[in-house]
């Protein structure tokens, strides 16, 4: 059984990462930067990637990266969750990370290690991990190493520098910008995550790799992303949570705490206790994630399955309990609801795990 402690490294990554978007990206910052329009703040992922050097932190060291592992991204991920940073990690340095490792690509391994280039895997960001449901269907075919059709709704694309294209014979590499690509962005809930619609006519790409292995590396990028995923869902509800208990300490009613009313005490309670175990649960999905652990399929679709209702619940309850200045735009509280409904779409919704998950561990429905 792995432990699921926090390491030291894990801690002390902790606290600079935190430390560093208190200063960098406080709530106040990102939401002035979702009125701005744009698709992700530049210079704090400049930052991240190249300063810190987290952008390539699980790639190995032999292609310039840290030479880490997903259960470390997943720290980073708990951070970046709470304090919703509109930064392409999950989709670059994990979703396209894991897709390049899984066809060992030496060379956009080392570009997104430097943070060179931001990678986007080009599939539906609702499409869940291959043993959530049907695979996402590819839409793409290839004719003579030119591409074309379309994807909808990609996560990061509006700031990728190199689309991961499934097609019809393989994974391939597309440069953003070539010729023929349109990248059209589609109003979202989350502005923090925005995604775009994906237009290839005749585009030239490169053959990364073909049949089977194709979809086997596809299939781990999005299962490495729903396990991950959790970890950031687990930072928004943490925050939720924190921020609500702190709100209630303060707002009085009828000369008292508003926190010391027993009916908000038993919402916070539950809120914890389940903030509690989504950490387990997601701990345990970035470990084996980590790993390469026989049980990833089974931990990812749990962690999904959990971990999503988990953020939604702590995110509603953090709008509620903070009375009237909860429901106003002022309030940062809009922006974890807006990441912890759109998340919990992202990789497949909470039911498509569960039945999964049924199937994986031989659980017959009910009849």
């Amino acid at each position: 059984m792995t432990g699921l402690l926090y390491s030291d490294v894990e801690n002390e990554l902790r606290a600079s990462l935190r430390g560093m978007l208190a200063q960098r990206s406080p709530w106040r910052h990102v939401l002035s930067w979702s009125e701005s329009g744009q698709a992700m703040d530049a210079s704090l992922w400049r930052t991240l990637a190249g300063e810190m050097g987290l952008a390539g932190m699980a790639i190995p060291e032999e292609y310039g990266g840290g030479g880490a592992s997903l259960r470390e991204a997943a720290v980073v991920l708990e951070e970046l969750g709470r304090a919703v940073a509109p930064v392409p990690f999950l989709g670059s340095a994990v979703v396209a990370t894991s897709a390049l490792l899984a066809c060992r690509d030496g060379e956009l391994l080392t570009k997104l290690a430097t943070g060179e280039a931001v990678g986007a895997l080009a599939v539906p960001l609702g499409a869940g991990p291959l043993g959530a449901g049907a695979p996402a269907p590819v839409t793409v075919r290839a004719e003579n190493g030119k591409l074309h059709g379309t994807v909808g709704l990609v996560a990061d694309a509006l700031v990728a520098d190199v689309l991961l294209v499934p097609a019809d014979d393989g994974l391939y590499a597309v440069d953003a910008r070539a010729f023929g690509v349109r990248i059209e962005r589609v109003v979202s809930l989350d502005p923090t995550r925005p995604l775009a619609d994906l237009t290839f006519d005749s585009v030239p790409g490169r053959l990364i790799v073909a049949g089977d292995a194709a979809a086997s590396a596809v299939g781990a990028a999005r299962t490495a992303g729903a396990a991950l995923l959790a970890s950031e869902q687990l930072g928004v509800a943490e925050w939720c949570l924190e921020s609500t208990v702190e709100y209630l300490k303060t707002r009085h009613q009828f000369g008292r705490p508003v926190g010391s009313f027993q009916a908000l005490k038993h919402r916070l309670a539950d809120v914890w206790v389940d903030v509690t175990q989504a950490r387990a649960v997601a701990r345990y999905a970035a470990s084996c994630a980590a790993t390469g652990d026989d049980d990833l399929p089974v931990a990812a679709n749990l962690a999904q399955a959990f971990c999503s209702p988990v953020a939604v619940k702590a995110a509603e309850e953090c709008v509620q309990l903070h009375g009237g200045i909860g429901f106003t735009w002022e309030h940062p509280a809009h922006l974890y609801l807006k990441r912890a409904k759109s998340s919990s779409l992202a990789f497949g919704t909470a039911d498509r795990h569960r039945s999964a998950l049924a199937t994986l561990v031989d659980l017959p429905p009910a009849s």
